[in-house]
């Protein structure tokens, strides 16, 4: 890949009037603020340093990415300085009352968009770009309405498969992206399937759970969110294939945008959607008993782990009193079946936790020896 060098505009730091801030990017601030020399309203992301995401914005142009205007490089205040979208951003709008009057055909206008905007960036842009983070924070909306995709201080240029680092928010993150598998493009096919049930649903995605809590139900428990009994079959058709486990079975967004098209012209579906949106009291049941069932689910892991974390206390007063009985090592047979044990809540109640087996099998010639040693010992137990 060739190098794509600092080619965009330096904006200097008294050059920015600074307003208020209006939220958090991914590794910095965003300000409100105005352009003096161009006497024009700008977002400025304040950065501790200047790192890919200047160089990245700095080659895109789509009607749904956000614009670039330049960067500011003056040790220590760093900035990306973008347009401002005075609509705020997409989650914003989908928590405010004004989201409850939303109709299919704006649903269906901002999915496009969205879509048209993701397709950019994987195949159209000078070079294929993996956002990583999309979400509903990370797309705002202008004065007119117009979905732009922003903040790509998650994102990579990518080349074939990529490895990861883990980065992203967990409700919109995909399996792989959680266990910081290889990547590839489709990882933003599963993100951008939780943020079309977030504009059907006006609700936030696993609410009330943490961070790893839904981590290991969606890689462990191979749960995802609740679709509606009611919602129309082609957005349930749509969203559930973006959430496929396996990446390569997940649809490119020139296919979402193809089937996006073939639902626009169905006629039958604007009436069954709008009718779907109008009676959220009716199903929004169905998602609350999934997120008690999902609660529960935890709960019971956390009264496992608590059980088990009782047998490791008691453990360790066991090799404490046999080695002072014995004078020898405590048996690793015990100690690795203890933790073979302990391996299967460990994995399930944290994602990334590292406890192996493998771990007691490269010290096989210490448990042969402690093994060993505790045979001698019963054994002269025996003629007592």
């Amino acid at each position: 890949m060739a190098s794509l060098g600092a080619s965009f505009v330096q904006i200097r730091f008294d050059d920015i009037l600074f307003y208020e801030n209006c939220g958090g990017g991914s590794f910095g601030s965003v300000y409100r603020a105005r352009w003096l020399s161009q006497d024009k309203e700008v977002a400025v992301k304040k950065l501790l340093k200047i790192e890919k995401e200047a160089e990245i914005l700095s080659v895109l142009s789509h009607r749904n990415i956000i614009q670039f205007y330049g960067a500011i490089l003056e040790a220590p205040n760093y900035g990306i300085v973008t347009e401002y979208a005075s609509g705020g951003s997409l989650f914003d709008y989908l928590s405010s009352a004004e989201s409850e009057d939303i109709s299919m055909k704006q649903i269906m206008t901002w999915a496009m968009d969205i879509a048209k905007g993701m397709h950019y960036l994987h195949a159209e842009a000078p070079f294929t770009v993996i956002h990583r983070d999309l979400k509903s924070r990370n797309v705002v909306l202008t004065a007119d309405a117009v979905p732009k995709i922003c903040d790509f201080g998650a994102s990579k240029f990518h080349s074939h498969t990529t490895h990861m680092s883990l980065v992203g928010t967990f409700p919109w993150m995909a399996p792989e992206v959680i266990q910081s598998l290889p990547v590839s493009e489709t990882c933003d096919t599963y993100s951008y399937g939780v943020v079309l049930w977030e504009m059907l649903t006006r609700e936030v995605p696993f609410k009330g759970l943490e961070g790893l809590q839904v981590a290991w139900l969606v890689v462990e428990k191979n749960e995802r969110l609740t679709i509606p009994s009611s919602c129309p079959a082609s957005f349930a058709c749509l969203m559930r294939s973006c959430w496929v486990t396996e990446p390569k079975d997940r649809p490119l967004f020139k296919h979402i945008l193809s089937t996006l098209e073939s639902m626009w012209s169905d006629s039958h579906l604007p009436e069954e959607c709008n009718t779907f949106l109008h009676n959220k009291a009716e199903w929004r049941c169905e998602i609350e008993a999934t997120l008690d069932r999902l609660k529960r689910l935890e709960r019971d892991l956390s009264t496992k782990e608590q059980v088990l974390k009782e047998r490791e206390r008691r453990l360790k007063m066991w090799e404490r009193k046999l080695i002072e009985q014995s004078n020898i090592p405590v048996s690793l047979h015990m100690f690795a079946r203890f933790h073979t044990n302990r391996l299967v809540i460990s994995r399930s109640r944290h994602i990334f936790c590292q406890i192996t087996y493998s771990m007691w099998i490269k010290h096989t010639p210490l448990a042969c020896e402690c093994c060993a040693s505790l045979f001698k010992l019963q054994e002269r137990q025996k003629h007592y």
